[in-house]
């Protein structure tokens, strides 16, 4: 553990002006970093994945003593404003500054490996959600396309409860890259197969549509359709992503 934490008070501190740029999608594309928060989410980080942080934050070094920090993440002793406006969340609790893994390019010309989701979800706490199912149900591709939140936004790991560390993610371009994909699409609508009855294959591209705007025109893919009364025109895109993905699951664990 480290000894000794270095004092910021002013917002006007160069590494302070960073760690708030992360609040936002811009600063964190621009830095290539994030900020983890979360009573829960922060020890477990820190104990599965804890080369990826570069830096521990607190109101107080008793609370950063309290955490079980490797020797290479640096500890600050931040004032209450200053902490208080990173603290997006309003956890309280000591946050984390790590760094963004690589987002690869996917060439969609390319067979899918496993099954990879593609989305394109603006609403980071949705994504987040998303996230989360994903990781739960064993889809660890994830891909990205034009107009996604950004998995590591601040709303978007809490609503991912750390489901981003096991998750790899790839920039999908605009829709337009799906025109001539190699190997089998299918995508989430109101009509189509049945999802519990739907022959899952291994090797799979998930499309989920955008919030509000339903799947994109012209799109060439199988049409997957979840059962319901009726009494609801649709379902939440969180909800649709998290349900068909334990259909897939429950499909390959019946083996």
């Amino acid at each position: 553990m480290n000894s000794g934490a270095r004092a910021i008070d002013s917002p006007q501190n160069a590494r302070a002006k960073i760690w708030l740029a992360l609040t936002e999608t811009r600063g964190i594309r621009k830095h290539g970093a994030f900020l983890l928060s979360g009573r829960k989410t922060v020890p477990e980080a820190l104990a599965a994945h804890g080369g990826i942080f570069e830096a521990a934050l607190a109101r107080t070094e008793s609370e950063l003593n309290r955490l079980s920090l490797p020797a290479h993440v640096e500890r600050f002793v931040l004032a209450k404003p200053l902490f208080e406006a990173l603290d997006t969340n309003g956890t309280g609790f000591p946050l984390l500054v790590g760094k963004v893994p690589e987002f690869e390019a996917l060439d969609f010309s390319k067979a899918p490996k496993g099954l990879e989701l593609v989305l394109a979800l603006g609403d980071p706490a949705n994504l987040g959600a998303v996230l989360r199912s994903a990781a739960a149900f064993g889809a660890n591709r994830i891909v990205l396309m034009e107009g996604a939140a950004h998995p590591f936004h601040p709303k978007a790991l809490r609503g991912g409860a750390n489901a981003q560390f096991a998750l790899r993610f790839l920039k999908g371009g605009d829709w337009a890259a799906l025109t001539g994909a190699k190997g089998p699409i299918a995508a989430l609508d109101g009509e189509g197969t049945d999802l519990e009855t739907y022959g899952w294959p291994e090797n799979l591209r998930l499309v989920l549509g955008e919030e509000g705007q339903g799947l994109p025109p012209g799109l060439k893919a199988e049409r997957l359709a979840i059962r319901t009364t009726g009494a609801v025109e649709s379902l939440n895109a969180t909800v649709a992503a998290s349900l068909a993905l334990a259909a897939r699951f429950r499909h390959f664990a019946r083996g």
